[in-house]
């Protein structure tokens, strides 16, 4: 009886512990594509802004790449400032693009 229950705590806890634990690393190379299809027309190639969509839209872009993940998320899901939300991305996109993001810091 008490190796039942030791087993069974043993199987609870581990199974507690997997659900705690994130489901896949976001990955950066997959972000990239994320971003250059939805971010890299305003943002350019290197994330320090397209000077024509800033100068056209009267808006100061500040690098992306020093920018924190809740910020890039919030950008992203509810925008900010003259910046509308990006449409069709999943979370999994989402924690992708900002992994890449964070790639381009110099």
């Amino acid at each position: 009886m008490r190796r039942s229950v030791r087993f069974l705590t043993c199987g609870v806890v581990l199974y507690g512990a997997t659900m705690m634990a994130p489901a896949v690393a976001a990955s950066a190379k997959d972000g990239e594509a994320v971003y250059a299809a939805k971010c890299k027309n305003c943002h350019a190639a290197d994330g320090a802004g397209n000077p024509a969509i800033a100068k056209m839209m009267n808006v100061t872009m500040k690098p992306l790449a020093s920018a924190a993940d809740a910020d890039v998320k919030t950008a992203v899901t509810a925008g900010v400032g003259k910046m509308k939300p990006v449409s069709g991305l999943a979370a999994g996109d989402i924690d992708n693009v900002t992994a890449y993001i964070h790639t381009l810091k110099k």
